[in-house]
This record gives C-alpha cells, sequence and structure tokens, in this order.
C-alpha cells in the first residue's frame, strides 16, 4: 500500500502539478500491484478555492485508477508545518494588535496531527474504509477568530485584539500575512482564499468507523508547542529521537515556528574527546571562554528581576549530568566527548538553549556551536534582534576559546559560520 500526503502550492500551476503527480502515482500503483492507497486530502463542500478543489480533485484521480483509495479530508491540521497553522501561530505570536478581514469569521474544524496519523494508520485495520471518502475533524468547531484568541492563551500571550474590516480585500489580506509570517505571499494567496469556506465534517462515518478520544484545539495546539517550549529543540535529530508528529529534519523551516539560531562552526587540529572535554568545562568559576564581564552582567541583571542568576556554579569543574543546574542554565543532554546541550533558566521573554557538538574530520575536529531562541510575542523577538550585535562579538570568541582550550598549541582555524 502506499500513503499519498503531497500537494504543490509554491507555483502558479500547482494544481496541474497536483493533477500530474497524483495520476503518476495511480498508475505506479498499479504497475506495482498495490492493494490500497490512503490519500490525505482537504474538507469543503460546494464551490471551493483553487486549493481546496485541487485537493479534492487529487483524491477523485487516484480513485479513478484501479487500486483501491481510502480518502480522509481534514480542515486545518494542527502541528508543525501545517500550512494554516503556521500562519495562525506566527499571526498571534507577531501581532498584538491586527486587522481582521471577514474570513476570520469562517467556521473550521482543526485536528491534531496525533489525530490525523491514527486515523492514517487505523484504517488499515478497517475493511469498511477501503474506497471511502471520510471526513476527519476535531471535537471544536471554531472561528479563525477563535483560533487566534484561544492560541494566543495556550501560548502564555495576552489576548489580541482584532480590528475588524469586513472590506479588505484578498490580495491585500494575501499581502498583509506574507509580510507578517515567514509564508511567500503566493502561498498567502491561496491560503486565504480557502479560509473564506467553511471546513467542517458533515459525514461521520470515520467517527463510526474507528473511534478514539480526539485530541481538543487547546490541547493540540499546546503539543504542537510542546518541542520548541519545552526542553526539546530540533538538535534532537542528531539523536534519532524523534516520535511521530513531532517536526523532522526535512520540514520547512516555518515548521517551527519562529527558532532564531546563531550557529558557529570552527576546525582545528586537537582530537575530538579534548574539544568535548573544553566545552563540558563551560560555567562556573571555569567562565565562558570570552567576556566573561559581558556573562556576570548578564547574570546580574537576572537576579534584579527574580532569576537565578549565575549563583548556583556548578556542581563539579570537568564532569555534568543531565538535569543539573549549571549557573543559569539547566543540563539537558549530554553525549560524552560528543555533544552537550543546555537550556535558559534565566529571566527571558522566550525560550532559549546553548550547544556544542564535535565531529572528527580531516584528521582533526569540527565544533559546532549553536545558540537557539523561541521568542514569546513580539517583545521576545526585539530582545534577540537587540542582541544580535553582542552575540556577533561574543559568540565566535566562545568557540575560538573553547578551541584553544583544546589545545593550545594549535592555532584554530577561521570560523567558516
Amino acid at each position: 500500500m502506499a500513503y499519498y500526503l503531497v500537494h504543490s502550492m509554491e507555483q502558479s500551476n500547482f494544481a496541474d502539478l497536483d493533477r500530474k503527480a497524483a495520476q503518476a502515482l495511480a498508475d505506479a500503483a498499479a504497475t506495482a500491484g498495490l492493494n490500497r492507497i490512503v490519500y490525505l486530502g482537504g474538507l469543503g463542500q460546494g464551490s471551493l478555492s483553487e486549493h481546496l478543489e485541487s485537493r479534492q480533485e487529487v483524491g477523485r484521480i487516484l480513485a479513478s485508477g484501479s487500486v483501491p483509495v481510502t480518502e480522509f479530508r481534514a480542515a486545518v491540521v494542527i502541528g508543525s508545518g501545517s500550512l494554516s497553522f503556521e500562519m495562525t501561530r506566527y499571526l498571534t505570536e507577531v501581532l498584538p494588535v491586527m486587522v481582521a478581514p471577514k474570513w476570520v469569521t469562517t467556521q473550521c474544524q482543526p485536528i491534531a496531527i496525533r489525530d490525523v496519523l491514527t486515523y492514517l494508520a487505523s484504517c488499515l485495520d478497517e475493511p469498511a474504509t477501503v474506497g471511502r471518502v471520510l471526513e476527519v475533524g476535531g471535537p471544536d468547531t471554531v472561528s479563525y477568530e477563535d483560533m487566534i484568541q484561544r492560541y494566543a492563551k495556550v501560548a502564555g500571550l495576552r489576548r489580541r485584539r482584532l480590528i475588524r474590516v469586513p472590506l479588505l480585500s484578498l490580495g491585500l489580506s494575501a499581502r498583509w500575512v506574507g509580510a507578517v509570517t515567514p509564508l511567500s505571499s503566493h502561498i498567502a494567496v491561496h491560503l486565504v482564499e480557502s479560509l473564506q469556506h467553511e471546513v467542517i465534517v458533515h459525514d461521520h462515518s470515520a467517527e463510526a468507523l474507528m473511534p478514539f478520544e480526539r485530541i481538543g484545539y487547546d490541547e493540540a495546539v499546546r503539543l504542537a508547542l510542546e518541542n520548541t517550549r519545552g526542553a526539546s529543540v530540533p538538535t534532537r535529530w542528531a539523536r534519532g529521537s524523534w516520535q511521530p508528529a513531532e517536526p523532522m529534519p526535512s520540514d520547512p523551516e516555518h515548521a517551527f515556528g519562529a527558532i532564531m539560531r546563531d550557529v558557529r562552526t570552527i576546525r582545528c587540529a586537537a582530537p575530538p574527546a579534548d574539544v568535548a572535554a573544553a566545552f563540558m568545562r563551560i560555567g562556573g568559576s571555569n567562565g565562558y571562554y570570552a567576556a566573561n564581564w559581558a556573562w556576570r552582567i548578564r547574570g546580574a541583571l537576572d537576579t534584579l528581576v527574580g532569576g537565578v542568576g549565575l549563583r548556583r556554579g556548578r556542581r563539579h569543574p570537568t564532569e555534568l549530568s543531565v538535569g543539573e543546574p549549571l549557573d543559569f542554565w539547566r543540563v539537558v543532554a549530554v553525549e560524552p566527548g560528543v555533544a552537550l546541550e543546555l537550556k535558559a533558566e534565566m529571566k527571558l521573554p522566550g525560550e532559549a538553549w546553548l550547544g556544542w557538538r564535535v565531529r572528527e574530520i580531516d584528521g582533526g575536529t569540527e565544533l559546532t556551536q549553536t545558540a537557539w531562541f523561541v521568542p514569546r510575542g513580539l517583545l521576545g523577538r526585539a530582545y534577540w534582534y537587540s542582541l544580535v550585535p553582542f552575540h556577533g562579538l561574543i559568540f565566535p570568541r566562545m568557540a575560538q576559546g573553547i578551541i584553544r582550550a583544546a589545545d593550545a598549541t594549535n592555532t584554530p582555524c577561521a570560523l567558516t559560520s
């Protein structure tokens, strides 16, 4: 069997590309002798936008072949990478006040990505789903305005103020979305056009055939935020520990919400184990290998606003274990001789991590140092960008300081990023 989850939206001729791709899969499935195709399309009835119509047309093309098809139709999927969800995420986090076109009152039945996966997997064990078009949604039917306000509440943001402008055109709405979010204006046009159509479940056959407790909208948002606002960031890909419904390395950048990064890579002749031992000594009385005065100031400011500051120091001068405090950090990942990841516990308008990883290359070592920041609202973004000049001064010197501490007899190569 084959799962078909492909949709094109970047190109202006995306509907034609979708037709060709769907026909190619239908033909290939027949040639390979597959016994089923499972397809995820979009909800909607009556006259639809080009985007929604294309999704349903793909289902019809697949069903016209000789291989039986199970077609699921969903509205907004709540999870990293879902374009409609990412648009909601960015609009809510960036804009405390926003102009609201008339589509914010349209009714929608969003569904958690975990529930989508449950349906996609469960249909294989239910023969009655073969050759069916099944509508799926979560337990909540909400307007897009409700989605924005409830997202803000779950994300710990203040209630958003929406100023209704019913006459705001489709083109202006799309340009507004394109300017505020990382989605291109071309994609935004098709999304905004689709948001004007009610997408709710009318046929509840899927619930009857595959009953399970579905996740509500608020909980779905919390789960979607968990990967970037908890102790897990995309670096975990390197450890191969992701689970279904979590972000994947192949996901587009917008799939993670706003994750700001500062990445520095440097090479040296010292062995990887020596470089790893150097960054394992960071913090406490050992300092941060560069601009220790700046770290002390940051610690003092954190203490003034009720944070932990630098007073916790470190438990041991050379050893670190997952879960232990380190100044205003918490150790969240350790790979002996390979990597270290710290999560900030200082007072911040967001969540922050700092990490290092080494690998052997050309008989020497490549050190990658990464700082991540997940901003909370507009203040979080302003905080990050205000510090970018200081990052440019401190972070390169920190990476070079780690290399010098690893092998004082070797001169570090120039930073490569």
